[in-house]
């Protein structure tokens, strides 16, 4: 087995509410969950948290009777007219659950203002001992590991910083190995794995289906995953992020939380 922490995101659980997710995260082998309390887009899918004291107990009492962790919530999107104190609810809810990354996707085309939003964003999360994980996306402004990092470092490197490298992403982007083996080891805490298609011709439409709705197992797929996981530290913890709408239609939430980690472990033992 790997020593690497393995959570289950919350695509892989994302027909869970949040003590569902904890409840098969631990029948199916999993230490962490991921859970989605903010859309993604307004109206948008999500896992309904905030504000609500009485799913918050029941969340944190699951967490308690089974051992798993929370390890990352999801999303803030830097756009235009960003403002982080907006997320409050998010880091408050994170703080409260032991938390410790949200994701971070960056939409702004002025770069430059990105990175000022970014650090304002770090500043914010670094009281709740969260870190701010930029997630790079073909289909977004910051669209590969090399566009994270200079925007990392355009923000001076704030001490709560973090790049997510998620293998649909790095296998469909213009990201190399050594792109990733560049990324300093105190940016990265954690990876996410699942399989797909690599290649750089896919239009943002085929590149979004994927990503929300039709992803592979580990194996299924082209992308150099032990590569990719040879090149990233071997400590690093790994959400198993995979969702496959049609594939789902037969197979119930804790069955396919146990395939995807089935899959998944094999890419990431020692070599």
């Amino acid at each position: 087995m790997s020593a690497r922490a393995c959570s289950m995101a919350y695509l892989t659980g994302h027909r869970c509410s949040p003590p569902e997710a904890v409840r098969v995260a631990a029948a199916n082998g999993y230490g962490f969950v991921g859970l989605r309390l903010w859309p993604n887009a307004p109206g948008a899918q999500q896992q309904h948290l905030l504000g609500d004291a009485v799913l918050l107990r029941e969340t944190l009492a699951a967490c308690r009777d089974t051992g798993v962790g929370v390890f990352d919530l999801e999303i803030v999107r830097i756009g235009e007219g960003f403002d982080p104190r907006l997320y409050l609810p998010l880091f408050e809810a994170g703080a409260a659950l032991g938390a410790r990354a949200v994701l971070v996707a960056g939409d702004d085309a002025d770069l430059s203002r990105l990175g000022v939003n970014y650090a304002r964003l770090c500043e914010q999360m670094a009281p709740f001992g969260l870190t701010a994980d930029l997630e790079f996306m073909p289909w977004t402004a910051v669209p590969d590991a090399g566009s994270a990092l200079r925007l990392v470092a355009a923000a001076g490197y704030p001490s709560n910083a973090g790049i997510l490298v998620d293998a649909l992403h790095f296998g469909r982007s213009h990201t190399t190995l050594d792109d990733i083996r560049a990324i300093p080891r105190r940016l990265l805490h954690y990876a996410q794995i699942c399989d797909g298609e690599a290649g750089t011709h896919f239009s943002t439409e085929q590149l979004l289906h994927t990503a929300r709705c039709e992803r592979l197992l580990p194996g299924e797929g082209n992308i150099d995953l032990r590569g990719l996981f040879a090149a990233l530290p071997a400590d690093l913890p790994v959400s198993m992020e995979m969702i496959n709408l049609e594939r789902e239609r037969t197979i119930d939430a804790p069955q396919w939380a146990a395939q995807c980690l089935a899959a998944s472990r094999p890419f990431l033992l020692p070599p």
